[in-house]
């Protein structure tokens, strides 16, 4: 995986990790599951997501139906 950050978003992130003495890695994953862990809380993203999935399911139903 790549992840591509502004300068200033590198440096600061590196700043965190030296702080918090962990990888930039560790410090990524963490901020990853907070950001999953607050849409998970969202109940409007619950809804587009449901939404979107429902979507999908019509979209799959008419292509398995050929």
């Amino acid at each position: 995986m790549t992840l591509r950050l502004t300068d200033e978003q590198a440096a600061e992130l590196e700043a965190i990790a030296r702080v918090e003495n962990v990888p930039i890695a560790e410090e990524v994953r963490i901020a990853l599951a907070e950001h999953i862990a607050n849409r998970r809380r969202d109940r409007a993203f619950q809804a587009r997501l449901k939404a979107s999935i429902k979507r999908n399911q019509e979209i799959l139903d008419r292509l398995a139906s050929t």
